[in-house]
């Protein structure tokens, strides 16, 4: 009975302690992820070959939108340097592969969260970066305004996407007759659509927003008020390892608090000094998160000296000033009207 009571006695001590936000943690050992990128000193990010504002390669081979800023973020957070990260260009058919091998170390690249993909390809998702749904663009030359007038039309698609699916499902619910062209990239699926192959051309009405501003004239397109599906855009890892889960998802939670609580790449050194106590837990002044992952105290102000808050990325990439030109919508802060939301730290 004594042993037993000593038993209970350590075991409501520890978890008492974890319980305290004041209480040091000692950092525990890394996961098998965490420890090979460590060990080859990047991290190997599944990238897009090319949507502009999400991710598409500048003239020096730099990938560029959100979805690289997002890997960058996750590198500062586990190696301390956004610049320790490589960028494999994936295709739609061959993401799911290339992470279920171990080709990457995670996906960042326009990726919808089904549960097709997380229950059965051995995947998981982290916190969805953009809320989107599918539409269709056509020239304005045409005069469609409804994608129900699409009856019979040939419809660019590309494949291995959730496009394709949806695109399928949503003819045969309205009972329409369309003709899909399939492509094995959305660069070419682009490039069919631009040369007349097809009537109109259907994705993610956000990277639509994105190709369309890339056109000569984006003024002769016109993307519809249709939307046929719930687009979900999040990071995956492999299952099987839930500290680099952990580590991936609370980057990305951490993005979106900063920008919650004010935090910047431009002030985040300044608020170290801030008396809030969840500024100062998201900074790593206190509390010791970033140890419980496997991570520096650190981590998440890395992540944002190095990217900044998620609306600094947004707004840099895809936002109302920009090319692409989006309005936040549900991808704003709860706090604002949308359905940006993130757990709290602590």
């Amino acid at each position: 009975m004594a042993i037993v009571g000593r038993r209970l006695g350590w075991l409501g001590a520890a978890l008492a302690a974890a319980m305290l936000p004041g209480i040091a943690r000692a950092q525990v050992a890394a996961g098998p992820t965490i420890a090979n990128i460590r060990a080859k000193g990047f991290l190997d990010c599944g990238a897009n070959p090319g949507s502009p504002g999400f991710g598409v390669p500048d003239s020096r081979g730099e990938h560029r939108g959100m979805d690289p800023d997002f890997c960058r973020a996750i590198a500062a957070a586990v190696l301390g340097d956004p610049a320790k990260v490589r960028f494999t260009v994936l295709t739609s058919q061959s993401r799911i592969p290339s992470l279920q091998s171990g080709q990457v170390d995670v996906v960042a690249r326009t990726f919808t969260w089904t549960m097709g993909r997380e229950a059965g390809s051995g995947l998981q998702f982290g916190p969805i970066t953009f809320h989107d749904g599918q539409g269709f663009i056509v020239r304005r030359a045409t005069g469609v305004e409804r994608a129900n007038q699409l009856d019979g039309a040939t419809i660019c698609v590309t494949a291995g996407s959730t496009n394709e699916l949806n695109l399928a499902d949503w003819a045969r619910t309205n009972r329409l007759s369309i003709r899909p062209l399939v492509f094995e990239s959305n660069e070419d699926t682009r490039k069919a659509y631009a040369s007349g192959r097809c009537d109109s051309y259907t994705l993610d009405a956000s990277q639509l927003a994105g190709f369309r501003s890339s056109f000569a004239d984006p003024a002769e397109h016109v993307i519809l008020p249709d939307i046929i599906s719930k687009e979900p855009l999040a990071p995956a890892v492999r299952k099987g390892d839930p500290q680099w889960y952990d580590a991936m998802r609370w980057t990305i939670h951490a993005l979106i608090l900063a920008e919650e609580l004010g935090v910047t790449a431009a002030n985040a050194e300044a608020m170290l000094e801030s008396p809030n106590p969840d500024i100062r837990r998201l900074l790593g002044v206190t509390g010791d998160f970033g140890p419980s992952m496997s991570l520096d105290r650190r981590w998440a102000y890395n992540a944002i000296r190095a990217v900044g808050n998620y609306g600094e990325i947004f707004e840099r990439h895809v936002g109302a000033n920009t090319p692409v030109g989006l309005r936040r919508g549900l991808n704003d802060l709860w706090s604002r009207g949308g359905i940006l939301y993130a757990p709290p730290i602590r």
